[in-house]
């Protein structure tokens, strides 16, 4: 999987220059990259134009050199569903559902029959992966916040996407909470072949990605 962004231009009205300014960035198959910079200077925000949850202002973003403008909102979400994980600083786990209920969301909505019916066997897998594999029947209540977080990069994976991009998966975490969860992820894209884009503030985190970029005053440096 590919993604372009070509000069891509992001303002809100409440800021008065742009967020992001002529950002271009190609994401190829097997990537590690970091996305590091200030708070607030606009990290999470072109993740989420990587992502497709957000549109630019103006430039163009192309996956697998498909401009994605030309897709209707279904196709773009099937491209979310399907090629692309999300893990974010906090879990997001629903609190009524177990741990196993809780990853299994995603393929709800799959339209790959396959996919959908080896889900739970998939799930499983992971969770061992993981060390999570005793605690499937617990609720998000029960578990600590690592591995919560845990658990989200499982759910993050289960659609089998060839993406993953995380804002601040060990922000919320104690050290050694993090340091799991960071390698876990480097882990999981040499064994998965999974591209790997990383927004953080940890330093140590960043320096084990390829590719290590900033964010500053609207600009991307590598």
């Amino acid at each position: 999987m590919k993604i372009e962004l070509e000069h891509i231009y992001k303002s809100y009205s409440s800021v008065q220059k742009n967020v992001l300014e002529n950002i271009s960035l190609t994401i190829g198959s097997n990537e590690t990259i970091a996305i590091m910079g200030p708070s607030g200077c606009g990290k999470s925000t072109l993740l989420n134009i990587i992502g497709t949850l957000d549109k630019p202002v103006s430039g163009i973003v192309k996956i697998n050199d498909e401009d994605i403008s030309s897709l209707n909102d279904a196709e773009t979400a099937a491209i979310r569903n399907q090629k692309i994980g999300f893990i974010f600083q906090l879990h997001h786990l629903l609190p009524q559902l177990n741990m196993l209920d809780n990853i299994l969301l995603p393929t709800l909505v799959l339209e790959d029959k396959s996919l959908k019916n080896s889900a739970e066997s998939r799930a499983l897998d992971l969770l061992k992966t993981v060390g999570l594999a005793d605690k499937i029947k617990q609720y998000p209540g029960q578990l600590s916040v690592g591995e919560c977080q845990r658990a989200a990069v499982v759910r993050a994976l289960i659609n089998q996407p060839e993406l993953i991009l995380a804002d601040e998966p060990t922000g919320s975490l104690d050290q050694e909470s993090a340091e799991h969860v960071g390698n876990l992820l480097l882990s999981i894209h040499k064994e998965y072949h999974v591209s790997l884009v990383v927004v953080t503030h940890a330093a140590q985190l960043a320096s084990k990605m390829n590719t290590v970029y900033t964010l500053q005053n609207g600009l991307l440096i590598k």
